[in-house]
């Protein structure tokens, strides 16, 4: 018997997404006491899925495709188009193996101590201010850090602007009207930047460090051996820049966490890495970060006695997953603790997708995430001192990405 599985009854159900946001598939998993239901989005089929074993067959490649899965006006604010998202097979393979040869334990160090000295340099910024909005100075620590990362010149005059168009790509993605074209042009603005600075590295104008994105990308060649487009180029580029700039929001979760749960953010001050790390990873599965991932049906196949049929979209259910009971217990507590025992499946937990790093569409960036957020956790906790005045720090989770509603404002910041 096939095809036993719950069906959200109605015409089309892309509003209740909206309406919803990250909770639309847990909702629906919790009362159909199912992890994968049948329902209709954007005027089609579509299937949702949540949980550690929906994870495991959403990853496998030879089930599901990624290539022009992404809508349009994502593709058009959040990814940019012909990514490495959108790939597949050996294309995708090779894409990732660019991406993942700028993650070495080098590379990554030097993110730690760039990092580190954009918080420095903030922090003596933040002395002379009487207030201080943390969401939007730390969209400047992590672009001018990723940049620098990247080997991306940028002119100071031009930094603000370049991490508002970037925030834009983020934050516009499910956005509706003006909001959603101010992401489209932020998008093309940047594109065609990023595309000039890749043709002055090509054309021997510009000379960044051998190791950085911006010198792999440039000169990486495809199956063919043939350089990528330059606006392809540009677009992987940009896939470094704007997810850093996104840990911006992982930052203000952070300091939130810190303010909301003191007997856990006590623990940092010991420096063990280990309980940084465990906090961190807490942060990432509990707040909103990625409701859902998207891909489309390879073949036929059937899963829990349903067929899933070739072409039909299917949604994974990233923050459901990341907050289901059979797999997290006690999912709506912060407990940085539980991931002492955690056993580090790549389908348990998956705030930025799951599945294998180099074979999978795990996402590459996935260990820069951690690692900027355990230096920036690290200044928040033990290198200053800082005053939080009444406001709200409710967040939703219906607005996509969530924020704390203040934007986390802190005053009296003192280095410790």
């Amino acid at each position: 018997m096939t095809n036993s599985v719950p069906k959200e009854e109605g015409i089309d159900h892309s509003l209740s997404l909206l309406r919803e946001g990250y909770l639309y598939i847990l909702n629906r998993r919790q009362s159909f006491h199912s992890d994968v239901f049948e329902t209709r989005l954007l005027g089609k089929k579509a299937i949702c899925m949540g949980g550690k074993e929906a994870a495991d067959v959403f990853y496998d490649n030879s089930k599901f495709k990624r290539e022009g899965v992404a809508p349009n006006r994502v593709a058009e604010t959040l990814f940019g188009k012909d990514g490495v998202q959108s790939l597949d097979g050996d294309a995708h393979k090779h894409r990732k193996e660019m991406f993942m040869s700028i993650m070495s334990r080098e590379r990554l160090e030097i993110l730690n101590k760039i990092t580190a000295k954009q918080w420095e340099m903030a922090l003596e910024k933040w002395q002379q201010m009487d207030e201080i909005v943390l969401y939007e100075e730390s969209l400047e620590i992590m672009c001018r850090t990723a940049c620098e990362w990247a080997g991306v010149p940028v002119e100071e005059n031009e930094m603000k602007k370049l991490a508002n168009d970037l925030r834009a790509m983020f934050e516009s993605a499910t956005a509706i009207g003006p909001a959603h074209w101010a992401g489209r042009h932020a998008r093309n603005q940047v594109e065609k930047w990023m595309g000039e600075i890749i043709d002055q590295v090509r054309g021997g104008k510009l000379h960044p460090e051998e190791g950085t994105a911006l010198y792999t990308f440039a000169w990486h060649r495809d199956l063919e051996g043939k350089l990528l487009d330059t606006k392809i180029a540009s677009v992987e580029v940009i896939n470094i820049l704007r997810p850093i700039v996104a840990i911006s929001v992982y930052i203000n979760f952070s300091a939130l966490a810190v303010h909301h749960y003191p007997e856990e953010s006590e623990k940092l001050k010991t420096g063990d890495g280990q309980i940084a790390q465990m906090f961190v990873q807490e942060v990432r599965r509990f707040y909103p970060f990625f409701p859902f991932a998207a891909a489309e049906v390879k073949e036929d196949f059937t899963w829990k006695d349903y067929t899933f049929e070739k072409g039909t979209l299917t949604l994974l259910d990233l923050y459901g997953t990341n907050h289901d009971i059979n797999i997290w217990g006690n999912p709506e507590e912060f407990q940085p603790s539980r991931f002492e025992n955690w056993d580090g499946s790549p389908f348990s937990f998956i705030p930025q997708g799951g599945g294998d790093y180099n074979l999978g569409h795990r996402c590459a960036g996935e260990w820069v995430t951690i690692e900027v957020m355990k230096v920036s956790l690290d200044f928040l906790v033990n290198h200053m001192t800082y005053d939080i005045p009444e406001q709200d720090l409710s967040y939703s989770k219906v607005s996509i990405p969530s924020l704390p509603k203040s934007n986390f404002i802190i005053k009296n910041v003192q280095r410790l």
